[in-house]
């Protein structure tokens, strides 16, 4: 994995001047925070997330995949199945989930311009370690947790719980 490299060096190409994370790490933390908010943390199937999320469930398996080898999510198959939170939303960090499926939080890595000023490049390769350094503190500084806690202060509604209905 070569990692999450957020570099603005061609932004003259580009229409903003943002430094974006890719959908898959976007779509990983939106997923996690559904099976916290919306579920508690239990099983949660794909179709419901997708539905809940605008993501793709193909997508979402693949995302999945990732989030389970990491050990964030566990999974449960039958008609009571899906995917579930591993360890509880206080516990999982943002940094945990864009690191389970991007890699490393990294500003940018090395120019490769071997005709640079020694003095130069070492001074703004350091400059870069610390900023890479305090992104990833800033990913790490909230947790699922801390994402339900403003989707309730947003009102953001909760969906009601699964109801089974035996018939015989």
């Amino acid at each position: 994995m070569t990692g999450v490299i957020l570099d603005n060096s061609d932004v003259g190409n580009h229409k903003s001047q943002t430094v974006k994370l890719s959908n898959k790490g976007r779509y990983g933390v939106r997923a996690i925070f559904d099976i916290a908010f919306h579920s508690g943390g239990k099983p949660t199937q794909i179709k419901d997330i997708s539905r809940r999320q605008a993501i793709p469930p193909r997508f979402l398996e693949q995302i999945f995949q990732d989030l389970k080898r990491a050990g964030l999510v566990t999974s449960k198959r039958g008609p009571r199945g899906g995917y579930a939170l591993a360890m509880d939303p206080d516990d999982i960090r943002l940094g945990d989930i864009v690191r389970a499926l991007e890699g490393p939080i990294v500003l940018a890595g090395a120019d490769g311009n071997g005709d640079a000023d020694e003095t130069s490049r070492v001074v703004t390769e350091d400059v870069f370690s610390e900023l890479s350094e305090n992104i990833e503190a800033c990913f790490d500084a909230i947790t699922i947790q801390d994402l339900c806690d403003r989707g309730d202060a947003h009102g953001v509604r909760r969906a009601p719980p699964r109801r089974y209905v035996y018939s015989i």
